[in-house]
């Protein structure tokens, strides 16, 4: 497929199913970075909920610099993976503390922040400032899967990159073209079905994440709950010390 026709398909699907966030048609980087941190490794629709709810307490970097940490974890519980709670939270401190409150402009600073890799610094750059960028997220990684690696295995985010810089338009707004990948993306894996799992696999980055059930991320949320309810905690000292090496209690 040409750079013309792919840009065409999804641009066109772009047009005609653009879907609708709270956190988009807006430039605030800060939201934009609240909705990134909630949106890793969780489905849409519980994001939506709770970014709402999270902005509502918390509307500027201040808020949550100046929050205790259980006040930001109690308002997380539901969206799992607490580290990203401590993360925003750090991160705000952090642009207190070094930047006079100001979201950082640039992508090397970006990263600098805790719990933003290339993926989360590129959204932002791309969604807030509406900057050319190249970034790989997992919508990304499956549209160019789909449409230009066919039955290939162990392709690298490096690759990828190349490729995604060769198709993507020099006259389209950042914002406007990650926006219809991630739509495309997530319609690719409404349609495949069981069948984007092989797609993933394709990837040489996929791991296939552990079960939640019974595992030490369930014991860990229990806890980690329980404390927050102010409930009696017996033994459990394993799971304890783990909370504490990431600095949630």
């Amino acid at each position: 497929m040409t750079p013309a026709k792919f840009q065409k398909e999804i641009l066109s699907y772009y047009k005609e199913h653009k879907r609708l966030m709270p956190w988009r048609d807006i430039s605030n980087p800060y939201k934009i970075f609240i909705s990134e941190m909630m949106l890793q490794q969780t489905q849409v629709e519980r994001v939506k909920i709770k970014y709402t709810e999270f902005i509502k307490k918390f509307p500027n970097i201040k808020s949550v610099a100046d929050a205790s940490t259980n006040d930001i974890l109690k308002l997380w519980q539901g969206l799992g993976y607490n580290r990203r709670a401590i993360f925003i939270k750090r991160s705000c401190e952090e642009i207190v503390e070094n930047h006079k409150g100001i979201f950082p402009k640039d992508l090397v600073t970006l990263q600098t922040l805790p719990g933003i890799g290339p993926s989360s610094a590129g959204a932002i750059y791309a969604f807030a400032y509406n900057k050319p960028v190249d970034f790989i997220e997992t919508n990304i990684r499956v549209v160019l899967l789909y449409f230009f690696f066919k039955n290939k295995e162990k392709v690298t985010d490096k690759i990828l990159l190349e490729k995604l810089k060769k198709v993507t338009p020099a006259d389209i707004d950042p914002r406007d073209w990650y926006y219809a990948l991630y739509d495309y993306g997530a319609y690719l894996k409404k349609i495949l079905g069981k069948e984007k799992t092989d797609l993933h696999k394709q990837s040489k980055h996929y791991s296939l994440q552990s079960k939640f059930e019974g595992s030490f991320r369930q014991k860990r949320a229990k806890v980690l709950r329980m404390i927050l309810n102010d409930e009696e905690i017996v033994g459990m000292e394993d799971v304890m010390d783990s909370l504490r090496k990431d600095g949630l209690i």
